[in-house]
Formats: structure tokens, sequence, C-alpha cells
């Protein structure tokens, strides 16, 4: 039987796992930490009862994802989905809401909800060729050209500066810069737009859920399904060196996947010189510095309605939140920063004993900062949230600098894999129609330095997979390998 050995345990390791032990290759998944997960770990907090997601907390990629469609997570483990997908505080007490129901939205934002209707409802009625179209290598024509289409026109508009002439209030124009802001990039900026956008399409669609119990929940269900088809999984090992890793003889159809930072395939001893000198080239960008606090209450939002919205966008006006972002690129953090919160307690009393809650949160900041962020944080939120320096039993905050000791592949804190930029949706990390395939044989990329990017879909180690399998002369689909 074909070996095939795949370097990291995170959602898209596991998925190119599974589809590889499915597909009847003995699969081995060797992870350095001492728990599985990656990107979707979740471990206890210092006080009894209290969990906490150690890095994604929210999936809509997920749930939309074309794989975990065919795996079927959904019957796996329980998905919460929330009525507001996200919200966005204001001063003096107001806030703007991004309800599931895309007409809820609309009526609220009063004089912009016109244009939010016109900028997001395609996108919501054709979700599936948008995913479709931001899923994989752009280097090829979409299946959906109208959905792609549509996607384009709304991304140059509000990738420009013509974004300030589309939605003119202050709750609308907050609204959609919170959750383009996401993208980790200067502001405006066209790959700011599209991560926003397609982001915002998901809150209309199948929502903004999250996994009762926590994230690690989607990593304990591809974990059990690859030991259902003889897999593994090895924790404490920790690859540096491909070169001195035994994996196997590519010549007899064994397999390895790099669900690492692309760096790892420059120690192949057979690298071509060209494609060495692209992985080097590759750029990583700005960092995440995280804090998650243990509270005796919820979080005492100013604005009711946040109060319900597991996920909270803490940034004040768009030009307040496009100053935040253009500090990062500047290399310096905004005195008030934008923060991207998450209070999973409001609908997941598993998260925290009775009454207690807990906020997971980050910041964007430069490259390898050893910013504590908990005092900004702190202040910025409660600046809309009055009394919650006062909630706080117990914190626990990651510097940018202290990123990679979590997790190996995220160079500098660069949560994302690499920067986020048009330039680098078209070369992650190198060039080529088919970006998961190395030219060394047997060897192939399956992270999120490779399309789709960031989010966790699972559709890097998906295609990953796929690849591997057509190279060797035995292609499966979704609906073969998950009949």
């Amino acid at each position: 039987m074909a070996r095939a050995t795949v370097i990291g345990s995170g959602p898209n390791g596991l998925v190119a796992a599974v589809s590889l032990a499915r597909a009847g290759y003995e699969v081995e998944v060797l992870e350095a930490s001492a728990t599985v997960g990656g990107g979707v770990r979740t471990e206890s907090a210092p006080l009894p009862g209290y969990v906490w997601d150690v890095c994604s907390a929210v999936h809509p990629a997920t749930v939309a994802s074309p794989f975990f469609r065919a795996f079927d997570l959904a019957s796996r483990l329980e998905w919460i989905t929330p009525e507001i997908s996200y919200a966005h505080p204001l001063d003096d007490g107001r806030a703007a809401i991004a309800w599931r129901d895309l007409e809820r939205t609309a009526d609220a934002l009063g004089p912009d909800g016109r244009h939010w209707r016109a900028l997001l409802r395609p996108l919501v009625g054709r979700i599936e060729g948008v995913v479709d179209f931001t899923g994989d290598t752009l280097l090829r024509l979409p299946r959906d050209p109208v959905a792609a289409a549509r996607f384009g026109i709304r991304m140059l508009e509000q990738g420009t500066p013509l974004a300030r002439t589309s939605l003119r209030t202050e709750a609308g124009a907050a609204l959609l810069s919170g959750v383009i802001a996401h993208a980790n990039v200067p502001l405006p900026s066209l790959s700011g737009a599209a991560a926003g956008l397609l982001l915002a399409a998901h809150g209309h669609a199948a929502g903004w859920p999250y996994p009762r119990g926590g994230a690690q929940r989607i990593a304990d269900a591809l974990v059990a399904d690859l030991e259902a088809h003889g897999g593994r999984v090895r924790t404490g090992r920790y690859v540096d060196d491909v070169a001195a890793l035994d994996w196997g003889d590519p010549a007899q159809g064994d397999l390895l996947l790099l669900n690492s930072s692309p760096r790892l395939a420059l120690t192949h001893p057979r690298i071509p010189a060209g494609y060495a000198r692209a992985l080097r080239a590759y750029r990583y960008g700005p960092a995440a510095a995280k804090v998650d606090f243990a509270l005796d209450g919820p979080v005492p939002w100013a604005n009711a309605q946040v109060a319900h919205a597991p996920t909270v966008h803490v940034g004040g006006t768009r030009e307040e939140v496009w100053e935040s972002e253009n500090a990062v690129a500047r290399g310096t953090v905004a005195d008030r920063p934008y923060v991207l919160a998450v209070q999973p307690s409001v609908l997941d009393d598993s998260r925290a004993p009775a009454g207690h809650s807990v906020l997971w949160t980050y910041i964007h900041v430069p490259a390898g900062s050893r910013l504590d962020p908990t005092e900004l944080i702190t202040r910025q939120i409660e600046r809309f949230a009055p009394g919650f320096r006062d909630r706080i039993l117990t914190s626990r905050a990651v510097a940018a600098s202290d990123r990679a000791l979590l997790n190996p592949s995220e160079i500098g804190g660069d949560i994302f894999g690499g920067a986020f930029t048009i330039r680098q949706a078209f070369r992650r990390p190198a060039l080529s129609p088919s970006p998961w395939r190395t030219p060394m044989r047997g060897v192939y990329l399956a992270s999120a330095s490779t399309p789709p990017g960031p989010g966790v879909s699972g559709m890097a180690g998906w295609h990953a997979a796929r690849t591997a399998l057509r190279d060797a002369g035995t292609p499966v689909a979704l609906d073969t390998l998950f009949p």
C-alpha cells in the first residue's frame, strides 16, 4: 500500500489526510504540538470551566465549503448559527447590526438600506458561484461567470476610494468596514474588499456559525474519520527538514503533503532553483496579537443588541477602522485599534460556568511585534461596554512574536499563511495553474499559503490531495470519496 505523510494537523492537513486515507493510502499525520487541530484547537483556561479557542472561533467558510458539505460535517457536530452574524458598536450606545436576514439588516440601515441590498443580494443569490470563484486558483475560467462578474464589480467599488460614495451613513459605512478589516491589509484595497464581501455574503447566506464546545470539534471529527480509515496522527513531531524525514519512496507512489509554511519545501534536497526563488519571494503579512478573557458575566455592551451577537467588530467609524489598519501597514498600532471579538458564551453555555463568559479577541499588529495588546483591547472594549474591565477574572495574551510557538506556520504572527494581496492571490505561493503541486516528485503543498488562502474551508487540503491523486492516475471527486 502506498504511503502518504502529512506535515501538520491543521484543518487543511487533516482534510488532505482524510481524502487520501479514503482513497486507499496508508496515512500518517505528523503534528509539532501536543494536540491536534492547528488553527482549530480549543483548550481549557486557567480557571475551571472556561474554554478558549486557540486560533479560529467562528466559521462561515466551513459550512459553505464543498469539502465539508460532502464530508457531512453538519451531522458530526452541533453548529450554532446566530440570528446576528456580526455587530458593530458605535459611540453613544448606537450599533449597526448584520442580521442573517438581509432584508432586516437593510431596513435597519435606513438611507443605506437600498445600497446594502444592491451590494449583497446578488452575491447571496449566487453564493455557490461566489464560493467556487474565490475558492480555487484564479488562473481558470469561473464556473459561474455571472457570480464572478458581480463579485468583481463590487470588489472594484469597495476596494477603491469609490467606497466612500456607496454607504454614506455612519452605521452602514462602519458595518461594512468592520467585515472588510478582517483581511489585515491597508484600506481601501481590492484584496480587503474581496475578503469582506465574501464574508458579508456568507453572513446573509448560511450565516456565521460556530461549533458548540469549541473549534476543536472540527479537528476531532476529521481525526475520527481518518482513524476509521486506517490513518493516524502522531503529536509532538516537529519537522523542520524534509530531507531528514523518512516519508517513503516517491517512485513507488508515496506522497508528502506539507500543511505548513512553504518554506519547509526549501529543505528538499532536489528543489529546483527557480522554484526555490519563488518560495523565497513569497511574502508574509502583518500579524495578529490575541487576548482571551475569562469574565464573571457577559460583556456589558451599551447597546443591548450587541450583547446577542457572537461576533463583534470593535472599531468605531469607518475612518477609525481604516486608520487602524493603515497604521499597521505603516508599522505602528493605533491608539484605538480595530478589535475582532467573539463572545461564544452568548449562545454556547459549555464555554464558561453558568452566568459567566469567555471573550476571544485580537488586533492586527506589524509582523513580529512583541506588543502585549491587553490594555489596548480592554480600553477599546470599555469604550463601547462601560464596566467591562471590572468583569475580567483573568486573561491570556499572545504577542505576534509568540504565535509561531503555537503554530509554526504563522511566520511572524501572520495567521493567513502569507500577505493577503491581489498579487499573491495569483502567485500563492508561486504562479501556477496548480499551485498545490511542487516540482519535486510526490511533494505537495496543502496549507493556507495555497488557494483559496485563509479560512477554515479545508479546500487547500482537498485541492492538494485531489492533485496528488490525479497525478497518481487515480482521480477522485468528492461525490465518489463520500458516497
